[in-house]
């Protein structure tokens, strides 16, 4: 398996509209899962860079080999600690444009494309994808347009979902094929969920402010008869499959999010033809996502964590996995001022088990304990921290569940308040002054989750050492 091929089979996004969010955000997140149950990762945030010389970026998973641009903005990003081994991977994170983007979404197109259009060994991967992109856009409907160009160029050599938002706007780019792709804005009062699947269904040509894709796709489709429907263009059912693999380990995590947010609606977790883009009677909060994200399909006899029948507890992948490496929300609220609406929420530990801590991505960087994650564990990162925190709760889940569960519902409301206490103080700030105190506001949330779990898993593991087998009751007084 080629060290690219390792970080497929992964991830679950969700993307939400501004109108069919609570405050009017747009927001865009996903599971970053990986290959192995640990794959380092840090956050950091890259400087702006102005009249840089000539360089070259080559990736040291696939060889893909491309100039980079002398100007970037600042960006912030999750990449892996271990570059020279896995690749940088920086998957997730805001411009100082206020553009985000996280990428990618694993997805699969099918032989009957591919043999027409096949992947291009050394093209743009994940590995190199956020870095070549992030830095150069100002919008998310020019990060389709940038990408789009790039894989015209170069090619992919993997199918990839790439989720781009900004004030205004959230959209979901598909690519699928060597050269091929389509992206579809998601209305501002909808949402999607997406798991590992080709999802984007009916698309519409003529329809330039809600569709974009590749030169040519409806050439190639015609030329190579790929479209096996009577009637209509689903991009869904000419690219992508549809598989036994896909009914357990794909369709049934789409099936979740959308029973969350739309539990009146009966839906067969296998079914191939759960909609791409929903509509929910309730306003969608950050804390939903966050849920969906860090789900197990909680409640239900698919649970792998609950009392259900072992065969269904086995059936279908679950969300939040241990190998789920960071998951994100990244908010773009529009109820205040533009300079400080950029919310990074991440979270490091294993999302059933820990919290997403809110970062404002106007700041020029990152505590160290999440800028300088070890490879191996230790007592200082974040990274770690929340991974140990994790394994403890699990390792005793029944004896430890509802005392993780009341300290993640603490720490969302006490995050909640750091979040409005910092907008309070900030109201008067601008500029230099603005980025400086919002940078230290982000420190200032890692001290204080640092302190509180850090006192969890004492108390976590005080109380396993009274839970060993190796134990014997006895008369106290011998």
């Amino acid at each position: 398996m080629s060290k690219v091929a390792k970080h497929l089979s992964a991830c679950t996004s969700v993307l939400v509209g501004k109108a069919a969010t609570v405050d009017g955000s747009t927001l865009i997140a996903r599971n970053d899962d990986t290959f192995l149950p640990l794959t380092p990762q840090r956050f950091y945030v890259h400087p702006a860079e102005h009249d840089q010389p000539k360089r070259t970026w080559v990736s040291n998973q696939n060889g893909f080999t491309a100039p980079i641009p002398s100007d970037g903005y600042r960006y912030m990003a999750t990449p892996n600690v271990e570059v020279d081994k896995e690749g940088v991977y920086a998957e997730s994170g805001f411009n100082e444009k206020n553009v985000a983007m996280s990428a990618t979404e694993s997805v699969y197109g099918n032989p009957a494309a591919l043999a027409f259009d096949p992947l291009v060994a050394n093209g743009l991967a994940e590995d190199s994808l956020q870095t070549m992109v992030l830095p150069y856009i100002n919008s998310a409907r020019d990060g389709v347009r940038y990408l789009g160009n790039l894989i015209k160029e170069y090619g992919s050599p993997e199918g990839n979902g790439v989720l781009f938002s900004d004030h205004d706007e959230v959209w979901y780019m598909e690519i699928v094929t060597g050269h091929h792709w389509v992206a579809q804005r998601i209305p501002d009062d909808a949402y999607a969920v997406t798991a590992n699947q080709v999802a984007i269904q009916q698309v519409t040509f003529d329809d330039p402010d809600n569709f974009m894709y590749s030169e040519g796709i409806q050439e190639f489709v015609t030329t190579n008869h790929l479209n096996p429907d009577q009637d209509g263009w689903n991009f869904r059912h000419i690219f992508g499959t549809s598989t036994e693999k896909d009914r357990h380990y794909n369709t049934p995590r789409v099936w979740f999010g959308q029973h969350v947010l739309n539990p009146e609606i009966e839906q067969d977790p296998q079914s191939s033809d759960l909609p791409f883009i929903c509509r929910t009677s309730h306003k969608i909060s950050v804390e939903d996502v966050e849920y969906i994200l860090s789900s197990h399909y909680n409640e239900t006899q698919y649970d792998p964590l609950g009392p259900g029948d072992g065969a269904d507890k086995l059936k279908f992948r679950p969300i939040a996995m241990n190998r789920t490496q960071n998951s994100h929300v990244l908010q773009l609220r529009n109820d205040v001022p533009a300079d400080r609406s950029a919310i990074f929420w991440l979270n490091f530990g294993v999302p059933a088990f820990s919290p997403y801590v809110p970062f404002f991505a106007n700041a020029t960087d990152t505590d160290p304990s999440y800028s300088q994650t070890p490879v191996h564990l230790d007592d200082v990162s974040a990274y770690w921290m929340y991974r140990k925190m994790s394994m403890i709760v699990e390792s005793h889940y029944v004896q430890f569940i509802e005392q993780d569960t009341d300290y993640v519902t603490a720490a969302k409301q006490d995050l909640r308040t750091h979040v409005a206490t910092a907008l309070a103080g900030a109201k008067d700030l601008t500029g230099d002054a603005l980025t400086a105190y919002l940078t230290d506001q982000n420190h200032q949330v890692v001290a204080d989750m640092r302190q509180v779990t850090t006192q969890l898993t004492n108390d976590l593991i005080e109380k396993g050492l009274t839970l060993s087998h190796l134990t014997f009751n006895m008369d106290k007084n011998l």
